[in-house]
This record gives C-alpha cells, sequence and structure tokens, in this order.
C-alpha cells in the first residue's frame, strides 16, 4: 500500500487531537460481548477459598456461586467456564469422577441454568486433568497417554455435561479425533443445538502454572504433556490442528495461551473464517497482577493486553479479569 502526500499536507496526528475523533477512527474495540469469566469450583458448604497463586481469585462452593455470577449477569458477559477442584479421595487413573453426574460441575450447571435460565451461557471444559490422580489430560498407561482411550471417555463426558445443560463443551484435552466423536454422539442423542469450542491449539506452555494449583493437579502431575499438547515452537502446525477440528465440527476454535500466541491468533483468524477465542491464561493473569501491585504498569495495562487480543483477531476472550474491568467497558 502506498501513502500519497506529504508532510506538512498529511499530518497523521489530526486524527488522535480529540478523544471522539479517536473513538471515530478506532479499528479495535473492546467489550463486555468479548469476554468469558472462569470459574473455579470446589466442594462443599459456604466455602470461598483463595489461591495463593491468582491474586482476587477464588474457589466457590455451589451455594456460593451466586456471588460471582450475580456480577457476571449484571456485567452482561456473555459466558461462564466452569473448573474444578477435585479432592484427592475422588481421584484416580481414569479420572471417573469426570463421568459422575453428581461431580461439581454437573452441579454447577444445575444450579445457573435453574437460578439463571438462559441469561448467560455455560462452557465446560472436557479432558480429565481435574481428575486424575496422575494429572494428566488423558489415560496414562507405561508413561504413554493413549489417545483412543481417552477419547473414548471424553465423549461419554461430553454427553453427560449437555445433559446437565451446558452450553458448549470446550474439549482441552489435545487428544486426536475428540471433535468429530464427541460431535457424533451429541447428534446422535438430539443434542444437535449444543456448540462445540476445540482448543485446537493448545500449547505445551510454561504459563499454565496457577490454574494446575487452581483445580489441584499440579502436584500430581508426572512428566510434562509435550506429547500431546503443541510444541510452542511452531505456528503452521496451527494451521492442520485447525482445518482437522473444523471438518470434525467445532463451531469455535481457541488459541491457548493468548498473548506469547497473537501472532498465531492471527495465523488461524487469516486462513479460516470461523469465530476464534483466546485463553488469557493463569501464568499471564498472575504476571499482569504482580506488575500492577510492584507499579511496574498500571491497570490500564488490562484493557490494552485485552485489545491485542481483538486486533489480532479474536472473537473472545477467556479472561479473569472479565468482572474487573466490565464496568469500565459498558
Amino acid at each position: 500500500m502506498i501513502i500519497t502526500g506529504k508532510y506538512p499536507h498529511l499530518r497523521l496526528r489530526r486524527n488522535r487531537n480529540s478523544d471522539w475523533s479517536r473513538r471515530l477512527v478506532r479499528e479495535n474495540s473492546l467489550s463486555v460481548n468479548d469476554l468469558i469469566l472462569p470459574i473455579f469450583l470446589v466442594d462443599g458448604v459456604n466455602k470461598k477459598k483463595s489461591i495463593k497463586t491468582m491474586p482476587d481469585i477464588y474457589r466457590y462452593s455451589i451455594n456460593r456461586l451466586s456471588e460471582i455470577v450475580d456480577k457476571a449477569v449484571d456485567n452482561k458477559i456473555p459466558m461462564l467456564a466452569l473448573f474444578p477442584y477435585t479432592p484427592k479421595n475422588l481421584k484416580n487413573d481414569l479420572g471417573s469422577e469426570s463421568l459422575n453426574e453428581d461431580n461439581l460441575v454437573c452441579k454447577a450447571i444445575q444450579y445457573i441454568k435453574k437460578k439463571y435460565k438462559n441469561s448467560i451461557g455455560i462452557m465446560c471444559d472436557v479432558a480429565l486433568d481435574p481428575y486424575t490422580s496422575h494429572g494428566h489430560d488423558g489415560l496414562l498407561s507405561k508413561g504413554k497417554i493413549l489417545n483412543d482411550e481417552t477419547v473414548r471417555i471424553l465423549v461419554k463426558q461430553s454427553l453427560l455435561q449437555a445433559q446437565m445443560g451446558c452450553d458448549v463443551i470446550s474439549p482441552s484435552d489435545m487428544m486426536d479425533g475428540r471433535i468429530g466423536e464427541i460431535r457424533k454422539s451429541l447428534d446422535k442423542n438430539n443434542f444437535k443445538d449444543v456448540k462445540i469450542l476445540s482448543y485446537a491449539v493448545k500449547y505445551a506452555s510454561s504459563f499454565y502454572g496457577p490454574f494446575r494449583d487452581a483445580v489441584g493437579s499440579k502436584k500430581l502431575l508426572k512428566g510434562d504433556k509435550k506429547t500431546y499438547q503443541m510444541d510452542y515452537s511452531n505456528s503452521q502446525e496451527a494451521i492442520r490442528e485447525v482445518a482437522l477440528d473444523i471438518k470434525e465440527g467445532a463451531d469455535m476454535v481457541m488459541v491457548k495461551p493468548g498473548m506469547p500466541y497473537l501472532d498465531v491468533i492471527k495465523i488461524v483468524k487469516d486462513n479460516f473464517k470461523i469465530p476464534v477465542l483466546a485463553y488469557q491464561v493463569s501464568g499471564e493473569y498472575s504476571l499482569i497482577c504482580n506488575g500492577i501491585k510492584k507499579g511496574i504498569i498500571n491497570e490500564n495495562s488490562i484493557i490494552e493486553i485485552l485489545t491485542s487480543f481483538k486486533r489480532a483477531g479474536c472473537n473472545a476472550v477467556v479472561t479473569y479479569f472479565a468482572n474487573k474491568i466490565a464496568k469500565n467497558l459498558k
């Protein structure tokens, strides 16, 4: 593109000299419609437990969920994402608690749907890591993650969540072929309207530590997840992953983590005309909070960073800052 004209006839600052003119020519805007709020769940009654590695983030028992969901509904945030903290005594090698119709996620879905109807959407994670005694997203045998055997369990987990009232099934496990099998199962059981948000591009990242604390899997994790989550050195591989998941029936795709992978978000958006979401993960959140606390950056940086996701091509962002910034955005 060739820009005609030159200084002093051409002055690019003219459009920046007033607030109204900056707003008028703004290329990307962040709104509450772009936010998804993650919520951590804990068993018990009247519990609101802090998470040491995530400032101002808590695990909520079912009867206290309204404290955070009320704010999200009032702020007109479109969707919640639910994640359970599973007690050690309910974890095993097979992640059996994921298929318990009385588990934390199932009870939370039912509570939210009964109290809030369809005023806010519910997204549920499909993976085994909150439920396995070894901390992996799939079944583990002799140090190897079993793909097809894991997929069979994920299909059952997805169907159970749909039966409870989940609106968006979100497989985050990175097993091959799971999107197609989940879509077949949902359609066969008359859940044709339940959406699939695939974590199609999920990297084996160092930014997940606080989240693993929050769901209780960090100290249990044996080895790493590099045999199924993506190599952070790769970006073109993301195109293949997304293409496969779209072909198998994904309605939306996720790139995770967020800010270190803005280039990947753009690549995906440029290549596929499908809703693309990003997850501003726990490590990103905690780093920003610590930077604000120490005065290295200020709170305006939250909006700046989230806007960068929009600029890269995101339709929405999963962020722990959702309730905090919603009023300013409105």
